[in-house]
């Protein structure tokens, strides 16, 4: 048992001998602290169980917590390389009691551990407690059989644990180890405490007390316990060695630098390797749980380790991207225990990749400048903050950086001057954003974003963390509080709502705290990265500065996730049916329906909606990952990567695959995802996760433009429920069967058709008088010496009208006819025929207008040998024939 692998197996599983519940490491970015930027401590994930708020099966756990230490106020990035113990990414062992067990069987448990479980002699260890705790030290001499000099009371917070300014707290005990006197240092207490013969190996903390902020302690009802052991610490005691990177993990990782590089790991440039190994490991969990470089929050703390190990690796004269190559090896040592970085290997290998490529660049150019400006500088002397900042501001070569590169100099920072240089840049860019036209009406999120920063998005992992609330805004205005009833704007330091952009809708939930709740109606983003969430609080007061639950509404976001993840099959899919042409030009991805615009000349025919529906389900079926990578933007253009319209893209884009082709549309080639597109947005894990694809409608939009529109998963299935349904309930009034049905109703059709034509005929002859007289002949009369024929009828269609007049003037053969159409809702229309004999001397469309007045109508239309007019009052048939008639005889 001396490899780090099996110290970790043999610390979980002989707490796991004793009743406690091997707990998985949470991720690396905390969802229940948002004070915190990483998580550094095992006991983060524990926080909420400690106080009461959160309830588990268990009342005893044992983890091996993956901890940062880069950012916020636990950073000790400068230092990683340069000492022995100091590492951007370690492992915190720890065993836990939640009211369960406390000092004795804790005290009892970890001094078992380390003397007989690891085999540490006793006599080269000793422990440090709270200057009063008493019952501790007499403790450590019963279990232990400790003598009084082996056991140091420190009076100082060192050994005094606080969760925070109030809430649970209480005295820590902690484990050391004496490397021998040939290494310079004294023992915990001593003027020589910062040495390296003495190193702690585990803290106990006994949380018996609450802190209230009268200043007073209290007991606490169920007293529990918190414990800390650096895995990389402790196999370096039991490897013995006083040197954490002299571990076999470390120095696989190390001698894999070495083979890479070849340059001598135990050299003068030890130090490089050292940072390359730490900053390893720190990028590739980082990355597999979720975070992404970039130039806030925790992206920009990436970033920062990212390029140090890229400086270092460039040192070591390392011409080729080096840090993605180093990979497989940290996978081999590591993801056996961390099986996230086996899932997340490829995006780690491209993500270092990417960012390795791009930073060659500004390091070649950034030293360059470096070296220029600080020419004639020595040991003790300041590189002027200007200059700092101007390697920064103008070509993206960080702070860090530069104070890096200027160590071995002896060269420092003016940081006083980098700050003031910093916050003119500030000052410019507020002046010039404030005068930049539309942007201008909303000036006031220019200033939160300035004074909070961005928003960190934790959406694509999970749907429930916490944060604390940054601004509130009401009506426009910044303030301190919404109240109950009220509803404003709410910012916060991170978030799992998606903000509405690319086409998908805003998340909708609760943010919550004791005593609180407020709804969260939509989500939108401000300035690229401001996420803005809209709420109505329904109980309590939210202020600013208050930490709070966030809580997606999930089955809303599994819904919005099937739908974005089938409008990128669909696009797809519309190419190889519809051709090469088709691109996107809009969509609407919501929890209910997705809708998607697409160029193209004409509608779809029946049977391409069903292949693209075919295909689309066909890829569903195939229940593949869906997986995303970080890429340059024209990288990813280059492999294959669409773009989408309305998207902003920035210099690194997230890009989404899924799927694979079917057989007879693989194209030609090495084989490649079936969908490949730029997207922010939100997806389903698999493809089988969207269910099923129904497109229920497709329609013209704009010229060259059709619109698709279709439903997925349940909303689908309940679609095509309905139509099954309804279309049984047809089969039955038609009495035949659902395979029949069309045939019989389209035969139906006809029939009713003919009937129709039939019945028009009908009506027609009635309406001339029909039957076997001449009705027609009868009416007539002499107006103006030319023969008159007027009447008006019921139960026929307008369109019928000319038809009817048509017929009249046949049978009188010379003269003019007047047909006024009476319809069921009491309006009129009104036909004028002129036979061509007397066109010269008529003009039927006058003759129209005359009858369309007297139905209260206006104007009419048509030729000289026939007009038609309409009017609100069917009333007046008979007066607009006389009206007609009049026109005649004027």
């Amino acid at each position: 048992m001396s490899g780090v692998n099996e110290i970790r197996s043999a610390f979980l599983n002989y707490f796991a001998k004793h009743g406690h519940e091997i707990v998985a490491s949470s991720p690396l970015v905390p969802r229940n602290d948002p004070t915190l930027m990483f998580t550094a401590a095992g006991m983060v994930q524990f926080k909420n169980v400690f106080t009461g708020v959160e309830h588990r099966p268990y009342s005893r756990a044992v983890s091996s917590q993956k901890c940062v230490r880069a950012g916020g106020k636990h950073n000790d990035l400068d230092n990683v390389g340069y000492t022995a113990r100091h590492h951007t990414f370690f492992e915190m062992l720890g065993n836990f009691s939640f009211g369960d067990y406390f000092k004795p069987l804790a005290i009892e448990l970890a001094w078992n551990l380390v003397t007989k479980e690891f085999g540490l002699p006793a006599e080269k260890l000793l422990v440090t407690v709270y200057a009063d705790d008493d019952e501790a030290v007499d403790l450590w001499k019963k279990v232990a059989g400790l003598p009084e000099s082996k056991i140091i009371r420190i009076a100082s917070d060192d050994n005094f644990w606080r969760m925070g300014d109030t809430g649970p707290c209480g005295p820590c005990s902690e484990i050391f180890y004496d490397h021998g006197d040939h290494i310079p240092g004294g023992p915990p207490g001593s003027p020589d405490e910062d040495g390296d013969r003495f190193i702690e190996i585990w803290n106990l903390v006994f949380m018996q007390f609450e802190q209230l902020e009268s200043g007073e302690q209290i007991a606490l009802p169920s007293p529990s316990i918190d414990t800390g052991m650096g895995l990389e610490r402790i196999s370096a005691v039991i490897q013995g060695t006083h040197d954490n990177y002299a571990t076999d993990m470390m120095r696989a990782l190390i001698g894999q630098v070495e083979n890479f590089t070849n340059v001598d790991a135990d050299g003068p440039q030890s130090a490089s390797h050292r940072v390359i190994a730490d900053h390893l490991r720190a990028c590739s969990f980082l990355v597999a749980d979720g975070v992404l470089p970039s130039n806030e929050g925790r992206g920009y703390v990436l970033r920062r380790i990212m390029r140090r190990a890229m400086r270092h690796a460039q040192l070591l004269g390392s011409r080729d991207p080096l840090m993605h190559r180093l990979v497989p090896a940290l996978v081999r040592e590591m993801g056996q225990a961390f099986p996230e970085l086996v899932r997340a290997e490829g995006l780690i290998e491209e993500t270092l990749l990417l960012e390795e490529r791009r930073f060659r660049k500004t390091l070649e150019r950034g030293l360059g400048l470096l070296e220029e400006a600080a020419q004639g500088l020595g040991s003790g002397d300041q590189l002027p903050g200007e200059t700092a900042f101007t390697l920064y501001d103008t070509y993206g070569f960080p702070l860090d950086l530069t104070q890096d590169a200027l160590r071995n100099r002896g060269v420092a920072v003016d940081l006083a001057g980098f700050e003031a240089a910093m916050e003119a840049q500030r000052e410019r860019a507020r002046a010039a954003w404030a005068g930049s036209g539309e942007a201008a009406t909303e000036t006031v999120w220019f200033g939160v974003r300035e004074r909070v920063g961005a928003t960190d998005f934790l959406g694509y992992d999970t749907e429930k963390a916490e944060g604390v609330v940054r601004a509130l805004l009401r009506q426009g205005e910044e303030v301190d509080a919404l109240a109950s009833g009220e509803s404003g704007l709410v910012v916060l330091n991170q978030t799992p709502f998606y903000g509405e952009s690319g086409g998908q809708v805003g998340d909708t939930g609760t943010i919550a705290a004791p005593g609180i709740r407020a709804r969260v109606t939509q989500t939108e983003k401000k300035l690229g990265d401001l996420f803005v969430h809209h709420v109505t609080v329904e109980e309590g007061s939210l202020r600013s500065g208050q930490p709070v639950e966030l809580t997606v509404d999930h089955a809303r976001r599994a819904a919005i996730r099937a739908n974005h993840s089938a409008t990128h099959l669909l696009h797809e899919a519309l190419r190889l049916v519809l051709g090469d042409h088709v691109a996107q030009k809009g969509s609407l991805v919501a929890p209910e329906r997705l809708r998607f615009d697409i160029s193209h000349p004409k509608p779809m025919s029946d049977e391409e909606l069903a292949q693209v529906e075919r295909l689309t389900n066909a890829l569903v079926l195939q229940n593949a990952p869906v997986t995303t990578k970080l890429m340059a933007v024209d990288e990813a253009i280059e492999s294959g990567a669409r773009a989408l319209f309305g998207e902003k893209y920035g210099d690194e884009v997230r890009v989404v695959s899924m799927g694979s082709y079917p057989e007879e549309f693989a194209p030609e080639g090495a084989a490649k995802p079936f969908s490949i597109e730029l997207c922010g947005g939100t997806h389903a894990r698999r493809t089988g996760d969207i269910g099923l694809v129904s497109i229920v409608a497709e329609g013209a939009v704009s010229a060259g433009v059709r619109r698709i529109e279709a439903l997925t998963g349940d909303a689908a299935r309940d679609h095509l429920t309905r139509e099954s349904r309804n279309l049984r309930t047809i089969a039955g009034l038609l009495k035949t069967s659902v395979e029949d049905a069309p045939t019989r109703l389209a035969s139906l059709l006809e029939e009713r058709r003919k009937l129709e034509r039939d019945l028009a005929e009908a009506r027609r002859k009635l309406a001339l008088g029909g039957g076997g007289g001449d009705g027609a002949a009868e009416a007539v009369r002499d107006v103006a010496g030319v023969k008159f024929l007027g009447r008006s009828v019921t139960g026929v269609e307008m369109k019928d009208l000319k038809s009817l007049a048509d017929d009249a003037k046949r049978k009188i053969g010379s003269g003019i006819v007047a047909i006024v159409g009476v319809s069921d809702d009491g309006k009129a229309g009104i036909v004028v025929g002129v036979t061509k004999d007397l066109t010269e001397r008529f003009d039927a469309v006058t003759l129209v207008r005359a009858g369309s007045a007297a139905l209260g109508g206006k104007g009419g239309g048509g030729r000289p040998d026939m007009a038609q007019a309409g009017g609100p009052d069917g009333a007046k048939a008979d007066a607009a024939i006389e009206a007609v008639a009049s026109a005649l005889e004027s």
